[in-house]
């Protein structure tokens, strides 16, 4: 059976068909909706803000000293090891002594000459001082005599302030400790050439004892409130159930450079402590009430700014908040502007929402199944 072509007519009829079918493959499909995501919400209400902060922190030592050479040389001894105790005075180290004592031997090499010539200018001094009353020279020979005894005077006098020198650099030799302490650090050993001032070993000195620790930004300048008040902290110890009385004696003017955070440091006078034990340090903040606190997952950052979503129950959408934040008690932060009593605001899913978007509310399993 012989089919015949389609007609001119039936072929300018079917083209617009097949035309409209292969701009219908070739464009792209639409969009699927948004999906309508559940979140969590809370309505804001004031409450009583306060509670205790606590910091973690380090005992040290009010002083520690790096001590080290005056003079500089090889190390040939090291007689303390990290942890020991050691009393004033005790040798800590020792350089080779070798050149040290050249240089004092030739220190009072030129101290003998320089006495020589002093006792020989005295002498002409003296035989010129009878010349002259016997009338054999005259008075400026004398007074050049007596010019040459001022300098070898001087001369011996620089020859006796360098033998001291060259004394003290000799015994510079020995490092010896200028307090009573603990050694907290070793950082040179024997064989090692050292300049002068190097550090070799850290000194924690005995006596009274800070607990260090740092705080935020945010916090500082109320914890520099309690600068040099007796008792305001609480300092508890890692493994122990007493509590030791603490002042603020010290906090630093500006942040860590790598943590942003201000150092503090609490005196516990000459409390019983080892160094380097973890501790807490406790303040107390007093509570205050009309206080708004939300959970820190309700909080975002938008162009620079903190923000809540507050949700509309008429239309379900969100909105952006700015809010001025307080602090932080625990895990919830403190508002203090942008928020009033009543409000509805998302407490979890706040990164994965848009302005004007459309929510709603999450309800627990066991509530949809009871409904």
């Amino acid at each position: 059976m012989v089919v015949a072509p389609p007609s001119r007519a039936a072929r300018a009829l079917l083209w617009p068909v097949l035309c409209a079918g292969l701009l219908a493959a070739c464009s792209k499909p639409a969009p699927a909706p948004e999906p309508l995501r559940s979140v969590r919400t809370m309505v804001v209400a004031e409450g009583r803000a306060g509670g205790t902060h606590e910091y973690a922190g380090e005992v040290r030592a009010r002083v520690e000293s790096r001590l080290g050479f005056r003079v500089g040389g090889k190390i040939v001894r090291r007689a303390v090891d990290l942890g020991d105790s050691v009393k004033a005075g005790a040798l800590l180290a020792q350089l080779d002594p070798q050149d040290l004592r050249l240089s004092q031997d030739s220190a009072r090499a030129a101290l003998g000459s320089a006495q020589a010539q002093h006792d020989l200018a005295a002498a002409d001094f003296k035989r010129y001082q009878e010349l002259l009353a016997q009338g054999f020279i005259s008075a400026a020979e004398l007074e050049r005599r007596e010019a040459t005894l001022k300098a070898a005077r001087a001369t011996l006098e620089q020859a006796r302030a360098q033998v001291a020198v060259q004394g003290n650099q000799a015994a510079y030799a020995s490092l010896v400790a200028d307090a009573s302490g603990v050694i907290t650090a070793v950082e040179a050993e024997p064989g090692q050439v050292v300049a002068a001032g190097a550090p070799v070993v850290r000194l924690a000195h005995d006596g009274p004892r800070d607990v260090v620790f740092s705080v935020p930004e945010d916090q500082q300048a109320w914890v520099r409130s309690f600068e040099g008040k007796p008792g305001a902290l609480k300092v508890r110890l890692w493994g122990a159930d007493d509590v030791l009385p603490a002042t603020v004696r010290e906090v630093a003017a500006a942040t860590d450079a790598s943590t942003r955070t201000f150092l503090v440091k609490a005196d516990i006078g000459r409390a019983p402590v080892k160094l380097g034990l973890t501790a807490t340090a406790q303040i107390e903040r007093p509570a205050a009430d009309g206080v708004i606190k939300l959970p820190l997952a309700a909080v975002f950052e938008s162009g620079g700014r903190s923000a809540v979503w507050v949700l509309d129950a008429q239309t379900m959408k969100v909105a952006a908040q700015p809010v001025q934040l307080a602090g932080a008690d625990g895990n919830e932060v403190v508002i203090a502007a942008g928020l009033k009593p009543g409000a509805e605001v998302v407490t979890a899913g706040v990164h994965v929402l848009s302005p004007g978007q459309t929510v709603r509310r999450y309800l627990p399993a066991q509530t949809t199944a009871a409904r």
